[in-house]
């Protein structure tokens, strides 16, 4: 062996043990932690979205501590309070007019005095109502408005307040009271005395304007696991009118198919061995119907979402900031998330999208279950949006913002972590082509799209509400629905209202219908209504007039007046569907943003309901209009508790007014049909139950604006697709080879319940 080839053996063992020294030090160690780059700079008016934020809580306590100061009567905290007691009842931001807000915002003018709108409940008066204040200027008060008349014509009657937890505790009280009076049926039907059971509400509370009359559901109430699946048959009407809790009264019981005076009737109908009673046994919480407690133990870990250079957006106070996009965001107590001032590339596009109603109803042959029509704002959507659980509602690395409310309380509460916000990889192709003929090569670009999220948990059901924003310009809007069932007892033929779902327990079909306003402001305030769809003509081939061709045509129609803009829900609908500019795009087309629905809703309540009106929004699927400051909502929370002389009804809105070159809103309701099926224990699941709708550039802008994208991928079969410099997708591995960034995980959500 000569000393060449020596040398050169010497020099490959010295390489291999050099490389197994790497190996063997690098073994082990914890890829490093991400470092995080700083978003986009954001311009320097961002403080004016502040004329949209949400109250503090410290504005919360001035208008309370004004309000207890300056209206001359003693107020009670609503916590606590009686029917014959005045209380405040709510304090939320009252959002200046629309000309107020435009004239600070892009005329150089005054800001807007920042209001609350505070809403009280006089019941220690001769004529008990509900009355609305506006109160300003905050921080610190000096002045209040009464605001009820202008706003609803009138005083709104007390018997429309909203019914609050006080006054359910009083009637818990009371049903409790009543159950004493069958202990021997409530032993043999539940192995109870009654104490354990749930109490659900229903609503609306009884057949005319004035009644205050509720039935009320009774369930096994197994720790740890969703009652609403287990009904024991038993229902009972209260009349709580008066308001003297000492006066109210049970006014009749149900069970098992028939009606009862009196819980002491029904106790004697047992006693005489005249009651066909079904015997529950009470169940373990990990064996009982419904139960989420896990059967399995973990496994490994799901896929994790994650930013390896950090957030892309930026987030401050009330606005977000993310690749052209600018939105300032907030949530009513009642009706939910809203959005304002929604800007793209510095133009605004819309300046109002808000949530006003999610109403649920339902079929049955309970008296609860086949009565009840939840108007979801009257109990508080935005209330009842509880903290985000970390990883799952959300990505684990979302950023999360407290929500603050006041209300049935003087003292404001929060629920932290209950909006949150995130960019979303949808694992889809915004765009893409792959050439293959002429020239080689691919070009594209992800779908990359900022989240704000909320979810609302109201009784049994949770909502997601979800508000999408894609590099293309276009917003996207979606709820999904999730959580429990509401069900029934099954007696009877109770299948032709729904399916079986337990050994006693009717899953009760019913409709979920949910309503939004848009006030798109599209290359300006001044707006026009465009449809346009497909018909064919059949015309004589020009090349040789011997053969007949059906040829497309695109019909397209300006719509001039309201009517004609009202579209009933489940009706037809043109396909495209425009809010245009009067001003061209470079192709001279009208700058107009398309409304694009997706919806599979039940039926709307017959016109012929004494209740419709209340709910007339769900006669349109969209209905278009002149926007007035004197209709900011499509509903009121009065509308629930006297749904038959409605304070706010949205049919009135359409009046046939002219909509060319205005300033126009368009009202969009989407829902699904829900028919409960064994799939929905122990909870429905959101695949197949999400609807919403799109707002799409069309000819707004003069190509995609989506090319312009920092994220755009393109290489040719001539170029190394390897090189970072070439292609960013090569650059993954490199910069994305690091651990995130995870914070602790807490939770916090049970705090204010």
């Amino acid at each position: 062996m000569n000393v060449k080839t020596v040398l050169i053996l010497l020099g490959l063992a010295l390489a291999t043990i050099f490389a197994l020294v790497c190996v063997l030090l690098t073994r082990g160690r914890a890829p490093s932690i991400c470092q995080h780059l700083l978003p986009e700079q954001e311009d320097t008016k961002d403080d004016q979205s502040l004329v949209f934020a949400d109250l503090t809580p410290e504005e919360m306590v001035q208008v309370v501590r004004y309000l207890q100061e300056n209206l001359g009567v003693q107020l009670v905290d609503a916590s606590g309070a009686k029917p014959s007691d005045n209380c405040i009842a709510s304090v939320d931001l009252q959002v200046p007019a629309k000309a107020e807000v435009l004239r600070f915002l892009d005329g150089g003018g005054a800001r807007p005095p920042r209001e609350a709108l505070a809403v009280l409940y006089f019941g220690n008066q001769p004529d008990p109502n509900v009355t609305e204040y506006v109160v300003g200027p905050l921080p610190t008060p000096g002045y209040h408005r009464d605001v009820t008349v202008q706003k609803y014509g009138g005083k709104v009657p007390y018997h429309r307040r909203p019914v609050t937890g006080k006054e359910y505790m009083d009637i818990n009280a009371l049903i409790q009271r009543e159950l004493k009076k069958a202990q021997h049926f409530l032993t043999a039907c539940c192995e109870s005395d009654g104490t354990d059971l749930a109490i659900l509400t229903t609503a609306p509370r009884g057949f005319k304007s004035g009644d205050r009359k509720t039935w009320f559901v009774l369930f096994h109430n197994v720790a740890g696991s969703g009652y609403y699946l287990l009904p024991v048959g038993l229902e009972v009407l209260v009349d709580h009118r008066d308001l003297h809790v000492s006066r109210w009264q049970l006014q009749k019981v149900f069970y098992n198919g028939q009606y009862f005076a009196s819980t002491g009737d029904l106790e004697r109908e047992f006693v005489a061995g005249m009651l066909d009673v079904v015997r529950f046994k009470q169940t373990k919480a990990d064996a009982v119907l419904g139960s989420m407690r896990p059967r399995r133990p973990p496994d490994s870990l799901s896929p994790l979402h994650f930013e390896p250079q950090g957030p892309r957006y930026r987030v401050r106070d009330n606005r977000i900031t993310f690749q052209g996009w600018s939105i300032a965001f907030g949530m009513n107590p009642n009706s939910g998330p809203r959005l304002f001032d929604i800007r793209y590339r510095g133009e605004r596009i819309v300046y109002e999208l808000s949530l006003q109603e999610a109403l649920a109803l339902y079929g049955s042959n309970c008296p609860g279950g086949m009565s009840t029509r939840y108007l979801d704002g009257s109990f508080g959507i935005g209330r009842f949006a509880y903290e985000l659980v970390r990883g799952l509602d959300c990505p684990y690395t979302a950023t999360y913002m407290d929500r603050h409310y006041l209300v049935e309380s003087d003292t404001p509460k929060t629920n932290q972590n209950s909006l949150c916000i995130f960019e979303h990889d949808s694992a889809v192709p915004l765009r893409r082509h792959f050439s293959d003929s002429q020239s080689f090569y691919y070009g594209g670009l992800r779908k990359n799209t900022l989240v704000i999220r909320t979810i609302s948990t109201l009784i049994n059901y949770d909502y997601i509400w979800d508000f999408m924003f894609h590099g293309s310009g276009a917003m996207e809007v979606r709820v999904h629905a999730t959580g429990y069932i509401s069900t029934s007892f099954l007696h009877h033929r109770g299948t032709d209202y729904g399916n079986r779902v337990g050994p006693h327990t009717l899953g009760t079909m019913h409709l979920h219908h949910m309503h939004y306003k848009v006030d798109l402001d599209v290359d300006g305030q001044l707006n026009s209504l465009e449809t346009q769809d497909m018909e064919y003509e059949f015309i004589k081939d020009p090349w040789s007039m011997q053969n007949t061709v059906e040829r497309p045509y695109l019909h397209r129609e300006r719509l001039e007046r309201e009517d004609e803009a009202a579209f009933p829900l489940n009706g037809p609908m043109p396909r495209y569907l425009s809010f245009t500019s009067p001003n061209p795009n470079k192709w001279g087309h009208p700058r107009s943003y398309r409304i694009q629905i997706i919806s599979f809703a039940g039926k709307h309540l017959p016109i012929n309901s004494s209740m419709e009106r209340s709910i007339s929004w769900g006669r349109y699927q969209l209905a278009v209009t002149r926007r007035k400051e004197e209709e900011p909502t499509s509903t009121s929370i009065y509308n629930q508790n006297d749904p038959w002389t409605p304070t706010v009804a949205f049919a009135d809105f359409i009046n046939n007014e002219t909509i060319t070159n205005e300033d126009l809103v368009a009202w969009i309701s989407v829902g699904f049909l829900h028919v409960p099926h064994a799939e929905d224990v122990p909870n429905t699941v959101t695949v197949g139950n999400g609807v919403g709708f799109f707002l799409r550039p069309y000819n707004y802008f003069d190509e995609d604006p989506s090319v312009d994208s920092p994220d755009s991928v393109y290489f040719s079969s001539e170029q190394d697709t390897g090189a970072c410099g070439a292609n960013p997708l090569a650059c993954l591995p490199p910069t994305a080879a690091c651990a995130p960034r995870l914070p602790p995980f807490s939770f916090g959500g049970f705090l204010n319940l």
